[in-house]
């Protein structure tokens, strides 16, 4: 059988063929912060995201596993130790704290609220930061009400509710793809 080639844009080579160093330099400029997540394997999943588009650092608030922990480990398959992470008691700590940081950085919280903005429609600026909340309880109405806005994807459904690992996915590429879009132009 013949190999056969997409004439499509090849995705750039695992880790250790290239400088991981200069990948992470071009890399947008984004940190994740989880608000109250109670699994760990949605974590992990989280520090995969992460790990993969050259985020920033991930922050755990409140109850979130955070790193060193065995379930979130198993899920983030070494991504939680590449990944830099902290944690704080509230979200609305690593926001005040963000803000302070890192001047000018906006802070988004992602929710499917009414006002919400497509992620994909969204004029993303960076440094950003993007908080996830727990899916039962959402993100904290302290740390919504200190977020600049609010992104979300559409929901046509009667249960109208994703899993965030799989939310965190759509919304992180959204955000790298202006990024890379910007960067392009």
């Amino acid at each position: 059988m013949m190999e056969t080639r997409s004439p499509l844009r090849q995705c750039p080579s695992a880790p250790g063929h290239e400088d991981i160093e200069a990948r992470r330099k071009s890399s947008p400029n984004i940190t994740v912060v989880l608000d109250r997540l109670r699994s760990a394997h949605n974590t992990g999943n989280i520090f995969r995201l992460a790990e993969a588009l050259g985020a920033k650092e991930v922050i755990c608030c409140g109850y979130t596993p955070c790193p060193p922990h065995p379930k979130l480990a198993k899920t983030a398959m070494g991504a939680d130790s590449m990944v830099p992470s902290r944690s704080f008691p509230t979200a609305l700590d690593a926001i005040r704290t963000l803000r302070e940081e890192t001047p000018g950085i906006e802070i988004l919280a992602v929710e499917p609220l009414p006002e919400s903005v497509d992620a994909w429609a969204y004029p993303w600026r960076f440094p950003v930061a993007l908080i996830f909340g727990n899916e039962a309880l959402g993100i904290s109405p302290e740390a919504l009400e200190a977020a600049d806005a609010t992104v979300g994807l559409p929901m046509f459904g009667a249960k109208a509710s994703i899993n965030v690992g799989n939310c965190a996915a759509v919304v992180l590429y959204a955000a790298a793809a202006k990024y890379l879009a910007d960067s392009r132009s």
